[in-house]
C-alpha cells in the first residue's frame, strides 16, 4: 500500500456500529477516523520521545470534510497522513480516507490543531523539536 506523498497509513475497518439505515458511514464518523489515524501518525514519528511533546494540549480550530464517495459495513480503509504546514502555534495535517482494497479516494480531511497552553487558555508556539519531527525538511 502506497500513496504518493504520503509515508504512513492506518488501517481501519468500518463496524456496524458506524453506519447508518442506508448501511453507508455516518458522516461524523470520518473525522472519527482522522483522529484514530493522526493519533497513530504521531505514534509513527514517536513524537512521545521528545519531552517538549509531553507538555503540548492540542485544539482542533478547524476541520474540513470533502466527500467523495461512502463507506460500507466492512469495509477496510486506509487513512492516508501527513503533516501539511506547521504556524507558529498551529499544526495543519492531511488525511485522505481511501478504500484499502480498490485505493480509491472517498474522503479527504484537513484538519488544524493550536497547541494551547492550558493556564492561559492562550496559544502557544509548537517547540522545535516538535517541528522538527513532524516536518523534517524544513
Amino acid at each position: 500500500m502506497t500513496r504518493s506523498g504520503f509515508a504512513f497509513a492506518a488501517r481501519i475497518r468500518v463496524r456496524y456500529s458506524e453506519i447508518d439505515g442506508q448501511k453507508v458511514v455516518f458522516n461524523s464518523r470520518y473525522l472519527e477516523y482522522a483522529d484514530v489515524a493522526l493519533s497513530e501518525y504521531w505514534r509513527w514519528l514517536h513524537l512521545s520521545e521528545l519531552s517538549e511533546w509531553h507538555g503540548m494540549e492540542f485544539h482542533v480550530a478547524r476541520a474540513t470534510v470533502d466527500f467523495k464517495a461512502p463507506f460500507r459495513y466492512d469495509d477496510e480503509i486506509d487513512a492516508w497522513v501527513r503533516t501539511e504546514r506547521i504556524g507558529n502555534s498551529s499544526v495543519t495535517s492531511r488525511v485522505e480516507l481511501c478504500h484499502a482494497e480498490t485505493g480509491a479516494l472517498h474522503a479527504m480531511i484537513e484538519l488544524i490543531h493550536v497547541n494551547v497552553d492550558l493556564d492561559t487558555g492562550t496559544s502557544s508556539p509548537v517547540p522545535q523539536p516538535v517541528r522538527q519531527r513532524m516536518m523534517p525538511d524544513d
